[in-house]
């Protein structure tokens, strides 16, 4: 008897992807996944089990890819604020890269988090708590001022996040109704973001471009 054909739960996951950022996790239908996914229901299930599962597998390696890169940069020799720098540069890149994901997070918030488990919250965890070692190193060491290590995570990576999500309503205005001068891509609006964070946090603004 023929073997059936392996499939890589990694094309599943690539599928839920696309079917989680359009349609949210309740309007996420599994016959939908398996047929982007080219596979019949069957072989999905024997990989993650239920919807719920395969949602949480997804969002739990997406956060621990995030939590390690960002950790890298933690971990580094650089000073507090080449770090933070660093560290909004590589975000936005993930979020980038994973073009699905702003999409996905956003419709979950504004569910308040209903299909995140503890163990998938405590990945997504690592990545405030890894900014928040960055800016208390920096406090520490006198570099930054005294803010809250939480308060920081959120200001850099909402607006990174909506930013992303917000492409096709975001081209449409800046185009048609607000006629914008300057540079608008992704990248400039990284770089804002960058030096956003920068004043907020370095304590002499006049040693700003020293002190990264």
């Amino acid at each position: 008897m023929p073997r059936r054909p392996r499939v890589s739960p990694d094309r599943i996951l690539a599928a839920a992807a696309l079917e989680f950022a359009e349609r949210g996790f309740a309007g996420a239908r599994v016959d939908r996944i398996a047929r982007r996914a080219r596979v019949n229901k069957a072989m999905l299930y024997y990989h993650f089990g239920s919807k719920a599962m395969l949602y949480r597998a997804l969002l739990r390696g997406l956060f621990a890819q995030a939590g390690q890169r960002l950790e890298a940069i933690a971990r580094s020799d650089q000073p507090p604020g080449a770090k933070m720098d660093e560290a909004i540069l590589v975000l936005a890149g993930f979020l980038r890269e994973h073009a699905f994901f702003p999409a996905i997070m956003l419709r979950e918030i504004a569910e308040g988090g209903a299909h995140l488990d503890r163990d998938t919250l405590a990945l997504m965890a690592v990545l405030p708590r890894t900014i928040a070692s960055i800016v208390v190193d920096g406090t520490e060491r006198g570099v930054f001022h005294n803010v809250h290590p939480f308060f920081t995570y959120v200001s850099l990576v909402a607006p990174i996040a909506f930013y992303l999500a917000s492409a096709p309503i975001r081209t449409e205005v800046l185009q048609h109704h607000l006629r914008a001068g300057g540079d608008t891509t992704p990248d400039a609006f990284v770089a804002h973001v960058q030096e956003t964070v920068r004043r907020m946090l370095v304590r002499n603004s006049a040693d700003l471009p020293r002190s990264l």
